[in-house]
């Protein structure tokens, strides 16, 4: 074995719980972008509906289709970053619910043929810009959506946005577009049945912030907030451990077969320890595919460190406050071909 990522499905479970709980009565729904966090897609899918998932956002159309295959036709999968006509019918076709942050999709949606109502969920932008209608041009977006649900060529299912989660003033004006938007939708006749606008933070910390559905992803692989509260205090733990073994030993250290191509950044090198059958030892170099850690008597080729996460000394996070980023960027650098290694209780 050169490195595995060993992800506990059990403690992944427990994290679903908790979040529901801490997010009822609104729903959660799992974000499962880029490979669900690097833990792998198809066993963190397949898991989450045994623990009664019934929302995932999976980010773009080709994600969602892969989460359909895994979750099955009962599941409600949110896709929200649509590159245009071939997306919106693939999008269609899978199933999937449509966040359209776009005007221009919704001439694209006019123009297709659809074989059933597309489910949109329109998306205000509250002052983030990071994509979203912009409020001035909300009320001819509603219009063009009413003439779309009057053809049978859409069901309005949501009014949705991001928030900035930067400070509470700022996310108070941004729910106040929020609402302004929805109260729109409602008088033009187009009532959503679904309000999502929080994700971990705001799900967690602000009740007012939930509606119907929380989208909550890192929290609930046990990725806490850079500065913020710990995984105690949130209820939440890591369910991953990044695990490699010795290559070699020599007068320069003991290296193992990882590297910042595998998911380090260089930058950490000489700042933080990993565990060994000795105690902590320190990183001191990362190099492209190979990291030297200092020595410790009797470390021998085929001995098994633990790098970080659950196991480990140092969570996604910790690590993440050395060099300034958050935890989920740390989390995302374990390199696919690392093999993923599931544990579960279950049979």
């Amino acid at each position: 074995m050169s490195a595995q990522y060993r992800v506990d499905l059990d403690a992944f479970a427990r994290n679903l719980h908790r979040v529901r709980a801490a997010v009822a009565p609104a729903a959660h729904m799992l974000v499962v972008k880029d490979d669900a966090y690097a833990h792998g897609l198809d066993a963190i899918v397949r898991r989450a509906r045994i623990e009664g998932v019934e929302w995932f956002g999976a980010f773009d159309v080709a994600t969602g289709e892969a989460v359909r295959a895994a979750a099955g036709p009962e599941a409600r999968i949110f896709v929200w970053l649509i590159g245009g006509a071939d997306d919106l019918a693939a999008g269609i076709a899978a199933d999937l619910d449509l966040g359209i942050g776009d005007a221009a999709l919704l001439d694209d949606l006019a123009g297709l043929t659809l074989a059933r109502p597309a489910r949109v969920h329109l998306k205000i932008d509250t002052g983030l810009h990071r994509n979203g209608i912009r409020p001035e041009q909300w009320d001819d977006a509603l219009a063009r959506t009413r003439s779309l649900v009057d053809d049978g060529r859409a069901l309005l299912e949501g009014i949705w946005s991001h928030i900035s989660e930067a400070s509470d003033a700022d996310d108070d004006d941004a729910r106040s577009v929020f609402l302004a938007a929805r109260e729109a939708a409602r008088a033009a006749g187009l009532p959503p049945r679904f309000s999502h606008l929080a994700a971990s933070a705001a799900g967690f910390a602000r009740g007012e912030f939930r509606e119907d559905i929380v989208r909550v992803g890192a929290y609930s692989y046990g990725i806490r907030p850079s500065g913020g509260p710990g995984e105690e205090e949130l209820g939440i733990e890591p369910i991953a451990t990044l695990h490699a073994t010795v290559a070699a030993v020599d007068p320069a250290g003991v290296h193992l077969r990882l590297g910042s191509l595998h998911g380090l950044p260089s930058s950490l090198a000489g700042r933080f320890d990993v565990a060994t059958a000795s105690g902590p030892r320190r990183v001191e170099v990362i190099e492209p595919t190979a990291v030297t850690v200092a020595p410790w008597d009797g470390a021998a080729p085929g001995d098994e460190v633990a790098v970080f996460g659950r196991d480990a000394l140092y969570s996604a996070t910790d690590l993440a406050e050395l060099v300034d980023t958050i935890g989920e960027e740390v989390a995302l650098r374990v390199s696919p071909v690392i093999e993923r290694v599931y544990i579960s209780s279950r049979s």
